[in-house]
């Protein structure tokens, strides 16, 4: 991979988000999940390892083809993907969406209609997981090519849920790429009402 991003994918991690764990163990069995800017599948990977069916969808289709690479040949089976921004992409219903760290990424003009389908793509009892750049973030409010929120309009967008975790970070650390940097990030784990 030569993009900007195949230097933060190599360098933030391969285990999965804690979120995604959490969220993953509130379910009784395996269903279908959809994983938003999936990345090369650090939680697509988890979510296969527990029997879980997936819809992988990034950008970067250097990323998907190193998730289909690192998902072997059982993985695979179970794994469908899509190598499309999240805001254009199309999926079903399904029991869980998550989008760890991605969600920002879509532009301030198309957030809005993501997030109509991806509460649209969820019945009742089935969850989102994720996170929100809030206000204070040190990107915010940057070029506009990134949206951020208030922990009002992020408790706002969650209307239709019911709030298993709502967590805020609002602290200077660094980035995975080990640059300075202030974080203020809403953590959600949500279950459709």
């Amino acid at each position: 991979m030569t993009s900007a991003w195949a230097r933060y994918y190599a360098a933030s991690g391969e285990e999965p988000r804690q979120t995604l764990l959490d969220a993953a163990d509130r379910f009784d069995a395996p269903g279908h999940a959809v994983d938003l800017g999936c990345g090369t599948g650090r939680d697509t990977l988890e979510l296969l390892d527990r029997g879980w069916r997936v819809l992988a969808i990034d950008s970067e289709p250097d990323a998907i083809g190193a998730l289909r690479e690192r998902a072997g040949e059982d993985g695979r089976r179970r794994l469908a993907t899509e190598v499309a921004r999240m805001e254009d992409a199309i999926w079903p219903e399904t029991l869980l969406v998550t989008s760890s760290y991605a969600l920002p990424f879509c532009p301030p003009e198309r957030f809005g209609g993501l997030w109509e389908r991806i509460v649209g793509s969820l019945s009742s009892g089935a969850r989102f997981c994720g996170q929100f750049f809030g206000d204070h973030d040190d990107w915010a409010p940057g070029d506009g090519d990134m949206t951020f929120q208030t922990r009002s309009e992020v408790e706002r967008l969650l209307a239709a849920f019911v709030l298993e975790r709502l967590s805020e970070v609002d602290e200077d650390g660094l980035t995975a790429l080990g640059e300075p940097k202030h974080w203020h990030v809403l953590h959600v784990i949500a279950r459709k009402r």
